[in-house]
């Protein structure tokens, strides 16, 4: 099996291939699945999810969907320094987005501290890949390793469909998704690699 970053790299430049009439299409069936979402999304619930950026999937529109149906929406804020856990802000409206670090869109309110994920029932995370067995390859910096390590919550990679692998090889500080999101398959039940 090839490295991880050679593995990056390949989904990178797929992902580069993309059209934005791909991605906009993969966006628009992403919030359709979250009428089906086999994990609880209404206004008892509180989500962590991601702003996309460049051509990951997901969109703003994704997170509105979510507020409307009732969910606390947190969107993390990438600190200042070596990469370390997230910090988290809800987020109340896409006017309330701003460009941060590594100019990302996150949330302008008031941080609530790297421990407010723990209060997520459902964390959509971002990946490059994501392999049946649980594993989820990320960009390689360990942000979200580092934050979501002992998080008691449903864990969903969100990916396109060509990203749901079979394996991929895994490091002990990986931790294991519960579900991938795709645009076509929707919310697919992952085994875990422990």
């Amino acid at each position: 099996m090839a490295g991880k970053d050679e593995l990056r790299a390949g989904f990178v430049a797929r992902r580069a291939g993309l059209t934005v009439k791909d991605r906009d299409r993969a966006s628009t069936r992403l919030v359709a699945h979250l009428a089906s979402s086999p994990v609880l999304l209404d206004d008892t619930v509180t989500v962590a999810a991601y702003v996309p950026v460049g051509a990951e999937p997901g969109s703003v529109a994704f997170l509105d969907a979510l507020r409307e149906r009732g969910c606390t929406v947190l969107l993390p804020v990438v600190s200042s320094g070596p990469p370390a856990p997230l910090n988290w802000v809800r987020y109340d409206a896409r006017d309330s987005l701003a460009r941060g670090r590594f100019g990302l869109l996150e949330p302008t309110g008031p941080r609530l501290g790297v421990d407010a994920v723990s209060a997520a029932d459902v964390v959509f995370v971002p990946a490059l890949a994501v392999a049946r067995t649980g594993v989820r390859l990320g960009r390689g910096a360990g942000y979200y390793d580092r934050s979501i390590t002992g998080v008691h919550a449903a864990l969903v990679g969100v990916v396109y469909d060509h990203e749901l692998v079979d394996d991929l090889p895994a490091d002990t500080y990986d931790v294991p998704m519960g579900w991938a999101l795709t645009p076509g398959g929707g919310f697919t039940r992952l085994r875990s690699h422990t």
